[in-house]
Order: structure tokens, then C-alpha cells, then sequence
């Protein structure tokens, strides 16, 4: 591949000073510096941006409405009266940056910091005045569903049940560890003993919440300039971002591999760190119960207080979750269906041979042998290569593994690209010539409206037997162009979930340092970066994979199905749409008949157990999750995490859920043939492949 170079070009300005009024603030903060970013956002974004889109009113818009979300996530401080009154800038974004006069970001951050103080001045008289534990009380945990408080009274009353709500959460939490130490006793609720704890609670969510105000305040206006910029920068796309140096600095060291800490991919969402995906090999796969879309809400050290991260910044937050290699850090993390639960992770480096691909052989019922490759991900060791040196990439060990299998003479492949992120475009053209006579794989265009088709080169097929694809939710980017490339030539048969992530865009990193055509410009410390959108990827048959996601050919029941996770949940995502269809012959060896496939594959779900569990239990957490409604008193909230903690139960029981484990002994020492006995999916792909499942009668041999 070409890598692509930026070239920022920009035009001189006359800077017009900030507005008396802002208040004085440390010297760090430099208002030619912040004038000069919002000058290069204005231009660049609707220059270099893949849609083109005009920084507009309408754009206006779409920023104000990230940069109120953000201020405010979850709207336990600001008044409807304060939105009413930063409304006024909602069309003005984009004549704020063309002239370098930003009033916004400061509006806001004043108006915050107020809030934030009067509220520092409720917590202590609220927790003198004490709780009715015994009184039924429910808040609502959706801030979608939650209206900014009308004055400060209503503010006041919010925070006296947001109190009310964490001293019991503590106090259950507390519980909770005794259980697992054994030390649980029956406490009676009118007993000394449970007075004790219920104090011992309200002193540490005092203190804590008390801290988590502290650290509001303490951000800089340049914090909230960054912020800003950032939401500029994510209305054209959720993902074209503004990199301030600090992050431009965490990006560069998780790009290097170098970070030692747990291996999750975390994102800001409506105040709370969301687990986007875990890192094949990390720390955290290998424990095993952190997954994407949890929400990590609490962070401590090995007997350490716990830090609440909610309402914290990315930035601050994963700097409590990093840690040198060998230390534990405990998360409180709460899981999609509303369970909360404590993971303790031992920080590690990303244990590189968990990362590259694996192979094994399985056995259907008629005893025919079936191959198994799993590709975690689309690794490429760039630098070696760029120094000459054969580094490790996923299409040779792909080839490698492939060649193993078909020596055992397999009968039948499995090829898992399930909660596989992407990674090297250039390997999933490869890796697909594997499978195909050569062709085209992808099409690719860019801002300017060129489309470039990447194709596989290679007539040689290494593998040309029967042929199933795994999908989820996970699976995006270059997984996705792989399984639709693999699907629209007819090669294989896709199983999975409703749809796969649905990322079909490419981002470049373009340095706001280089280029400045003034040598005035120059004089400025570090820009930092903007990430933005340039390209969009389309199957060879038209259609984008953006949005949509791919959608398999049988679609069985998973335990993600009801997680708003993906491309169509996210805000401003790019539209799916659909170029010319580049023309390509079908693949003309063993294939199977579609529809014969779907309705043997049907009927085999309806009758495994297994997946009926998992149907089940997507029901049972989709009823968890539409019931926002939460009860903050002592009887509500233990009949709530009571019911959660059995259903979880019976999904563990059931196999469905991974069990609390030690960090050494989890998955490495289990060998991944008896890893996928219990796997649903590879099991229903095992059936199709077998003589019993209807082989003869969906796989077709074309002469």
C-alpha cells in the first residue's frame, strides 16, 4: 500500500483577541496558539475530510450538540436555564474558528465551574441530613431520558438521590467482597452492625465524591479549548478527532506496542469509559471478564481506595489504569444487563504469541476432519520491513497454518474473524487471495471521489475446499472487507450475529506542526494532530461496508444482539452507499447453496440447547437493559442486584458467561481444540460441514 502524505496548506489570518469578559487564567494557556488550531480546523476539516461537508450552520449544530453532551454528560450539574443560554452560540461554531474568536469554550467551562462549586456546597449538608435507606426511590440511569434540572432546588433534590444511590451501591459492594472472603454474615437492617457499615459507606462516598468535584475544577482552560476542538472535529465523523499533544503522544505509544497495562481500547461515551474492544494476547484477555461495551466506572490499586472515573476525562482515566508490568489494578466495572462486578487485572505486556494466528483440527459427528483458523487480528511488523528485515505478518502465518491443515487432508475450514478489529488493509487482500484465483477484493475511494480497486494478484489458491466465515459485532475494518470479499464471490458461507461493526472508513494522522507556511506560525508549541476521515472502503459488488456492517448469510442468536454496538449506533457516522459493482466472476469450486445452508442451519439452532441458552439470556438482558429506571433504596437494590447475580449465575452454569479467574491460569494452559467443544458457533458450523448436517445438500461441487 501507498502510505498517504498530508500536505496542510494555510492562509494568514489577522487573529482577533479574545473577549474581555473570560476570566484570567494560568499562563499556559496561549491565545495565539488556540487561535491559530481553530484557524487550521475551519480550513483543513471540510478540505481534507472524505465527505466535504461545509463547516456550516448545520455543522454548527451537530458541534454544539457533542460539546453540550460533553461538558455535561450526564447532566448532574448544569440547568436547563444555562443550556437555554449557551443556545445562543449553536449556529455560531463555525464563525467562532474562521475568525479565532472562541467565546464557547469559555462560556461553558464558567458556567460548569459554577454549577460544580454550588453543588461542592449540597454534599455535606445532604449527608448530615441523612437517607431514608427504607423509603422506595428510583433515579433514572439513562441520561438520554434525564431533562436538565429546572432550577437549584431540582439540582439539589438530584444530588440527594445520586448520594442516596452510591452509599447504598458501597455499602452492597462491601458486601459483596465479604462474601467472596467468606466473611459474610445476616445483617439485620435495624442492627448497630449495619449502622456501622452504612456509616463507614457514606464517610467513603463522601470523600470520594468530594475528590471527583476537586478534579472537575482542576481542569485547565486549555482542557476544555481541547474538548472543544474535539467536538469540532467529531461532527464530520465519530471518527476524526482532535489530538491534543498529550493524546497525539498516547496515540504514538499505543501505535509503537510499547504500553505495558491491561490491553482494552477504551472510549469516552456520555461521561462513562466504555470498553470499545480487548486486545488479543493483553493482560485483560487473558483474565478474561472484561469485555466490550462494559462501562469501567471505579479504578484502585491492590488495597487501594477506589478512584470513581465516571465524569473523569479519557486522559485521567486511563492514566489510573496504566501501571508497570507485574502490578494488579481493580476495576468496578458494570456489564451491559446492569451487573456490577470488581476485575482485577494483572498489567501486562501483550503476550505476542496470543496475538498471531492459530489453527487446529476439529472433528464432526461423522468423524470428518474440519480445519480451524482463528486470524485475532491483521498484524504487519511495518518497521522490520521498512529496515529490510522479514518481519511477521498475518498473511504468511495464515498461509503457513493453511498448508498444516490441508496435510491432515481437512475436509472443511472454519475461519474465525470474530472480535478481530482489523489492522493492515494490504493483509486482508492477501489473505483473501488465499481463498480466490485472483480478482478484485475492494474498492477504495477518497475525498477526491477517485476509486482505486485492490486486488488480489496471486491466480494460485491454497485452500479451495468448503469453506465458513465467523463474524460478530467485533469484527470490523479490514475483518470486513475479508468476509464481504469471501461472501460476494459466493466462496463462503458467513455465520454470525445481526451485523459485523460496520467500520468502512480509513483515518489519516495529519501533524498541525508541519507545513506552517509562516515562520511567525512556527514560534508555537505543539499543535497536536487531527485524525480524520479520507477514505471509504466498497465490496467489489458496490456496496460500502461503512454503516451497515457486513450481514451474514445465517444469522444465529448471540449474547451481543442487543448491544447498540456498532457504525449505525454511533453519532455522525458516515451513511452506507454504494458505487459501481467492479465486475468479478463467482468462485466456481465447492460452494454452498445459500438458502439450503440457512434452513439446515435454522433448524439445527432451534433444537441445540445451547443456543436457546444464549436466546434466553439475550432476552432476559434486554429487559435488564430497558429497565433504566434504578432503585436507590436498601430492599429495591439488593432485589435488583439479586436478580442479576442469578441470572448471571445460570448463564455461567450454562456456559454462556467466563467464570472469575486467575490471570495465569486462564486460557494459555487450555488447549483450543477443548476451547471450541462449547463454542455455538463453531459447533453449528461443524453440523453444516458434516455428511449429517446436510453436506451433500448444501455444499454444491460447480464444474
Amino acid at each position: 500500500m501507498r502510505r498517504l502524505t498530508l500536505i496542510l496548506f494555510l492562509f494568514y489570518t489577522t487573529l482577533i483577541p479574545i473577549s474581555s469578559w473570560a476570566k484570567v487564567f494560568p499562563a499556559e494557556f496561549n491565545t495565539g496558539r488556540n487561535q491559530l488550531i481553530a484557524y487550521i480546523l475551519s480550513h483543513q476539516l471540510p478540505a481534507q475530510h472524505f465527505s466535504h461537508e461545509p463547516f456550516d450552520d448545520s455543522l454548527s449544530r451537530a458541534a454544539f450538540d457533542l460539546f453540550i453532551r460533553q461538558l455535561d454528560p450526564r447532566k448532574r450539574f448544569l440547568l436547563q436555564s444555562d443550556i437555554d443560554q449557551l443556545n445562543a452560540f449553536a449556529d455560531h461554531i463555525d464563525d467562532e474558528l474562521k475568525r479565532g474568536r472562541i467565546i464557547l469554550a469559555d462560556a461553558g467551562a464558567e458556567l460548569l465551574n459554577d454549577r460544580i462549586r454550588q453543588v461542592q456546597k449540597y454534599i455535606d449538608p445532604l449527608i448530615e441530613q441523612g437517607f431514608e435507606f427504607s423509603q422506595e426511590e428510583f433515579l433514572e440511569g439513562d441520561p438520554k431520558k434525564i431533562a436538565y434540572a429546572q432550577d437549584a432546588e431540582a439540582l439539589k433534590q438530584r444530588w440527594h438521590k445520586i448520594l442516596k444511590m452510591q452509599i447504598l451501591g458501597t455499602y452492597f459492594d462491601e458486601l459483596d467482597e465479604l462474601k467472596k472472603k467468606n466473611q459474610e454474615k445476616q445483617i439485620d437492617n435495624n442492627s448497630s452492625q449495619f449502622s456501622e457499615r452504612i456509616a463507614a459507606a457514606t464517610e467513603k462516598v463522601r470523600k470520594r465524591v468530594h475528590r471527583s468535584l476537586d478534579r472537575l475544577l482542576k481542569q485547565t482552560r486549555q482542557d476544555h479549548y481541547n474538548r472543544y476542538f474535539d467536538t469540532v472535529a467529531r461532527a464530520f465523523d465519530p471518527h476524526t478527532t482532535y489530538m491534543p499533544p498529550t493524546s497525539k503522544e498516547d496515540f504514538n505509544i499505543h501505535m509503537s506496542g510499547s504500553l505495558e497495562g491491561i490491553g482494552a481500547l477504551l472510549r469516552e461515551e456520555d461521561g462513562m469509559i466504555k470498553v470499545v474492544r480487548i486486545i488479543p494476547g493483553s493482560a485483560a484477555e487473558r483474565q478474561g471478564q472484561l469485555e466490550g461495551e462494559d462501562i469501567i466506572l471505579a479504578v484502585s490499586e491492590t488495597n487501594g481506595e477506589p478512584v470513581e472515573i465516571t465524569d473523569m476525562r479519557i486522559r485521567d482515566a486511563v492514566s489510573y489504569i496504566r501501571g508497570p508490568k507485574g502490578t494488579e489494578v481493580k476495576l468496578t466495572v458494570q456489564k451491559p444487563d446492569g451487573a456490577r462486578m470488581v476485575i482485577p487485572i494483572t498489567r501486562d505486556v501483550v503476550q505476542i504469541e496470543e496475538t498471531y494466528v492459530k489453527s487446529t483440527t476439529l472433528k464432526t459427528n461423522e468423524n470428518k476432519k474440519i480445519g480451524y483458523l482463528r486470524i485475532p487480528s491483521f498484524y504487519r511488523d511495518f518497521a522490520a520491513n521498512g529496515n529490510g528485515e522479514n518481519g511477521r505478518n498475518a498473511t504468511a502465518d495464515t498461509e503457513k497454518e493453511l498448508t498444516k491443515l490441508m496435510q491432515e487432508n481437512i475436509q472443511g475450514l472454519i475461519l474465525d474473524l470474530r472480535n478481530n478489529g482489523g489492522g493492515a488493509l494490504s493483509d486482508a487482500v492477501l489473505i483473501s487471495g488465499l481463498f480466490l484465483p485472483g480478482g478484485p477484493v475492494v474498492q477504495v475511494k477518497n475525498s477526491q471521489g477517485m476509486i482505486r480497486v485492490l486486488e488480489d494478484e496471486d491466480p494460485r489458491v491454497t485452500y479451495s475446499g468448503p469453506l465458513i466465515v465467523l463474524v460478530n459485532q467485533f469484527s470490523a475494518s479490514a475483518s470486513e472487507i475479508l468476509a464481504a470479499a469471501l461472501q460476494d464471490y459466493g466462496r463462503a458461507l458467513v455465520i454470525g450475529g445481526k451485523h459485523t461493526h460496520g467500520k468502512g472508513t480509513v483515518q489519516a494522522l495529519l501533524d498541525m506542526n508541519r507545513n506552517l507556511p509562516l515562520l511567525q506560525l512556527k514560534k508555537y508549541e505543539d499543535l497536536g494532530a487531527l485524525k480524520l476521515t479520507i477514505q471509504k472502503f466498497y465490496r467489489i459488488n458496490g456496496g460500502s461496508t461503512q454503516f451497515k456492517g457486513v450481514e451474514p448469510d445465517l444469522v444465529v442468536p448471540s449474547l451481543l444482539d442487543n448491544l447498540e454496538s456498532g457504525e449505525q449506533y454511533m453519532e455522525n457516522s458516515l451513511p452506507w452507499d454504494q458505487v459501481e459493482n467492479v465486475g468479478f466472476d463467482t468462485w466456481q469450486g465447492p460452494r454452498f447453496d445459500i438458502t439450503a445452508a440457512k434452513e439446515q442451519g435454522r433448524q439445527w439452532i432451534k433444537t441445540n440447547k445451547q443456543f436457546q441458552q444464549i436466546k434466553e439470556e439475550a432476552e432476559r438482558t434486554k429487559k435488564r437493559m430497558e429497565k433504566t429506571q434504578l432503585a436507590i433504596d436498601l430492599e429495591g437494590m439488593k432485589q435488583e442486584r439479586e436478580e442479576v447475580a442469578m441470572a448471571r449465575e445460570k448463564a455461567k452454569k450454562a456456559g454462556l458467561l467466563n467464570e472469575e479467574t486467575d490471570d495465569e491460569n486462564h486460557k494459555k494452559e487450555i488447549p483450543l481444540g477443548k476451547e471450541l467443544e462449547d463454542d455455538p458457533f463453531v459447533q453449528v458450523s461443524l453440523f453444516l460441514l458434516g455428511d449429517k448436517g446436510g453436506t451433500n445438500q448444501v455444499i454444491t461441487q460447480i464444474q
